[in-house]
C-alpha cells in the first residue's frame, strides 16, 4: 500500500482541504499519516478524522524583528530531527503539505531523504511558509491562476483548491433546525463567519448593529473560540466553530458575511453562496486577503468591504446591498467553469514516480 503524510497546519485553512482528499486518498490506495504541531487546530482536525498523528516542535519566522526569531530557530531545528525520526518510521511514498510553519522541517526533511513533496497553496500569493519549503518540493499546486506568476515556472500546476463534497450536500431543513429557526419565518439568513478563530472587529461591529439586523434578517454567528457573549434574541444564535453540520448551516443561509481566506472563498464559490468580504488589513496580515477578494471582486463574484472602511452603517449597506443584488453573484457563480480541486490535485499525487 502507498503511503503519504499530509501536514499543514495553524489555521483551519491549512487542514481542512486535506480533509476534502482524504476519501479520494483512500480509494486511490493510499495509507495516510498527518504531521502537524503539538498544540495547533490541524492536531484536533486530523485525530477526528482518524489519521495516526505525530507531532513535532515548530517556530515561526516572523516579518518583524523579535527575539523569538532567534529562539524559533532552534525550534525549527528540532522539528527538523522529529521529521528526520517520523519519515524514516513512516517511510512515506511522498509528503503532500498545505503551508504554515509546521511545514517547513517537514519538507526539508523529505528532501533529505529524497521522499518527493508537493505543496499547495491557496492564495493568490504564497506566504512566507510556502516561499521557505518551495525549493525542497516537486510541484507546487495553486488555487488562483495568478499564482503561477509567483513560483517556479516548471514546479506550478493550477488545480484549484480541493473542496470537502460534504458542503455541497447540505441540508437547509437541518441547518433551520440547528438554529432553532422556524422554517416557515420569511426572513432570509445572514450567515457571519471570521474563521475558524473568528474575528474581533467583525464580531463587534455586527453585534453593535444587530439590533437593526434582526429587524430584516436572522443570523447566523460563527465567532470563534471564546468569543460567545451568550445574550440569546430571537432571530439570532451564535455558536463558536462548526465542524459537524456547517454544511447545513450554509444551506440554509441566503447571503454570507466573511473573512477572505482562500478555503472560504472557494467553498462559498462552489456553493453559489452570495457574499459580502471583510479581508483581513494589511496591517494585521502579509496582504494575502485583500489580493483574494480583489480577484474575486474583478469576476463578479464576491462584494467587498475593506476593514479600515467597516462601520456599523456601512456594514449594514452593504449587507443590503449584498442581498439586494444577490441574483446577479449567483450568476456570476454559476458562469464560472466548474473546476474539480480534488481530481486535479489527485492527478498529481497519484504518480509520484512522474514528479
Amino acid at each position: 500500500m502507498k503511503k503519504i503524510i499530509l501536514t499543514g497546519g495553524g489555521t483551519a485553512g491549512h487542514v481542512t482541504p486535506h480533509l476534502a482528499l482524504i476519501p479520494a486518498l483512500k480509494e486511490a490506495g493510499f495509507e495516510i499519516h498527518y504531521i502537524g504541531s503539538r498544540t495547533g487546530i490541524e492536531r484536533t482536525l486530523a485525530e477526528d478524522a482518524g489519521l495516526p498523528y505525530y507531532p513535532i516542535a515548530s517556530g515561526k519566522l516572523r516579518r518583524y524583528m523579535d527575539i523569538k526569531n532567534v529562539t524559533d530557530m532552534f525550534r525549527v531545528i528540532k522539528g527538523l530531527a522529529d521529521s528526520l525520526k517520523i519519515l524514516r518510521r513512516v517511510k512515506p511514498d511522498m509528503v503532500f503539505s498545505k503551508g504554515g510553519f509546521v511545514t517547513v522541517p517537514v519538507l526539508m526533511a523529505a528532501r533529505m531523504l529524497k521522499i518527493p513533496a508537493v505543496i499547495h497553496e491557496s492564495d493568490l500569493t504564497p506566504g512566507l511558509a510556502n516561499r521557505l519549503a518551495a525549493p525542497f518540493a516537486k510541484r507546487i499546486c495553486v488555487s488562483f491562476p495568478e499564482t503561477l506568476a509567483y513560483i517556479p515556472k516548471k514546479k506550478g500546476v493550477l488545480t484549484g483548491l480541493p473542496i470537502r463534497p460534504e458542503l455541497l450536500n447540505g441540508s437547509r431543513i437541518q441547518g433551520l433546525a440547528k438554529c432553532g429557526f422556524d422554517k416557515n419565518d420569511a426572513k432570509p439568513i445572514l450567515l457571519v463567519t471570521g474563521g475558524s478563530q473568528g474575528a474581533a472587529v467583525i464580531n463587534a461591529c455586527v453585534r453593535e448593529v444587530l439590533p437593526r439586523l434582526i429587524k430584516n434578517y436572522r443570523v447566523i454567528h460563527l465567532c470563534g473560540k471564546g468569543n460567545l457573549i451568550n445574550a440569546p434574541q430571537p432571530g439570532y444564535i451564535e455558536f463558536e466553530y462548526v465542524q459537524d453540520g456547517l454544511a447545513d448551516l450554509y444551506a440554509a443561509a441566503d447571503i454570507v458575511l466573511s473573512r477572505a481566506g482562500a478555503g472560504t472563498l472557494f467553498e462559498l464559490l462552489a456553493m453559489k453562496k452570495p457574499h459580502l468580504l471583510i479581508p483581513l488589513s494589511k496591517g494585521a496580515s502579509r496582504g494575502d486577503q485583500i489580493l483574494n477578494a480583489e480577484s474575486f471582486s474583478k469576476q463578479g463574484f464576491s462584494a467587498v468591504l475593506p476593514e479600515d472602511e467597516m462601520t456599523p452603517e456601512r456594514l449594514l449597506a452593504e449587507i443590503n446591498t449584498l442581498y439586494d443584488k444577490r441574483y446577479d453573484f449567483i450568476k456570476n457563480m454559476s458562469a464560472r467553469e466548474s473546476v474539480n480541486g480534488i481530481e486535479r490535485v489527485m492527478e498529481v499525487l497519484d504518480h509520484p514516480s512522474r514528479l
